[in-house]
């Protein structure tokens, strides 16, 4: 019995394999016999990614390296002395970094300090409107269907609640995707990046947010330190513990250094360590890459398409 549970199986797995044999070659053959419906749309995809691939103006990545500036404090051991206190009076008795790095890092990502941007430097038909860059007088050309130059007019096509002329609140986020910010968890070193179909434009953007950031994050810490020294000076009108006052008087130092390092600092809270560059090389769009997709993409849905057609084609004449 047992030698006639083998031969069955034996029997049944030759089965099995002929069985597979033959859907492989039922396979092989329906895509053969559908070869020019797949040489086709293959080369229709590939020739549409060419065009595609092509319509795409290059852009150009400029980027500087930052470091975050600090500057000496002599705290000592205020923090355990007068925290309560310090911490009343807005005191940041941190690790001596000049403003907040961290806080810098995000208020460059957020959607005012974008508008704020686009707004002061005026590029919104820069970043909205451009189409493409002339090399040759280093020029942007405009997408004529959005901006009018010569007058100056919007020209958009667009439905409500949208308008011709784009809002800061779609232009932050359209300038937030060409914004790159990385910070190495090992150096602590900042790499500030812009795309653009313009490398010059890209680079002054750059150089331009490293002035603005600075120039906030300073205009932060003065009005902190000068509402602090406020706050401070009132407490030692009210005090007469000479212990207290000694470290009043010590605060309000500290918050007199923050106010005269501002003052003399540009590069108040990033010190730029390598400055932003034209770009002469584009970094994107992958041309070759995106043809290689679509082609892939047209050979494996036609060949998809043999299959079907085989399939139903089978179903409806087993069905009638």
């Amino acid at each position: 019995m047992y030698e006639n549970n083998n031969m069955m199986n034996a029997e049944q797995d030759q089965n099995y394999s002929v069985d597979n044999e033959i859907d492989l070659r039922e396979l092989a053959l329906t895509i053969w016999t559908g070869k020019w419906i797949i040489i086709f749309i293959t080369l229709l995809f590939g020739v549409l990614s060419t065009i595609y691939a092509l319509s795409i103006p290059n852009v150009y990545t400029s980027q500087a390296l930052l470091a975050p500036v600090k500057q000496e404090q002599s705290f000592g051991g205020l923090q355990g002395q007068l925290g309560g206190l310090a911490s009343l009076a807005g005191i940041n008795l941190g690790d001596g970094t000049s403003g907040n790095t961290q806080l810098a890092t995000e208020i460059l990502k957020s959607r005012q300090f974008a508008s704020e941007f686009i707004y002061k430097h005026n590029i919104l038909h820069v970043l909205m409107a451009a189409e493409s860059w002339n090399l040759a007088d280093n020029t942007i050309v405009y997408d004529a269907s959005k901006y009018d130059p010569l007058e100056d007019k919007w020209l958009r096509n667009v439905s409500p609640p949208r308008t011709p002329k784009p809002s800061l609140q779609e232009a932050s986020k359209m300038f937030n995707n060409a914004l790159s910010i990385t910070t190495d968890s090992q150096t602590g070193m900042i790499t500030l990046a812009v795309e653009h179909i313009s490398p010059t434009v890209a680079q002054q953007w750059v150089n331009w947010l490293i002035e603005d950031i600075n120039q906030t994050m300073k205009i932060r810490d003065v009005k902190e330190a000068e509402e602090s020294t406020t706050f401070l000076t009132l407490q030692l009108e009210k005090t007469k513990l000479t212990d207290i006052r000694q470290v009043l008087y010590k605060l309000v130092e500290e918050q007199t250094k923050t106010i005269m390092f501002a003052n003399v600092r540009e590069e108040y809270v990033f010190k730029t360590i390598d400055p932003a560059m034209v770009p002469e090389e584009k970094s994107g769009p992958k041309r070759a890459l995106i043809v290689v997709i679509g082609t892939m993409l047209g050979g494996i849905l036609s060949v998809f398409i043999v299959l079907g057609r085989s399939f139903f084609r089978n179903f409806n004449g087993s069905s009638s």
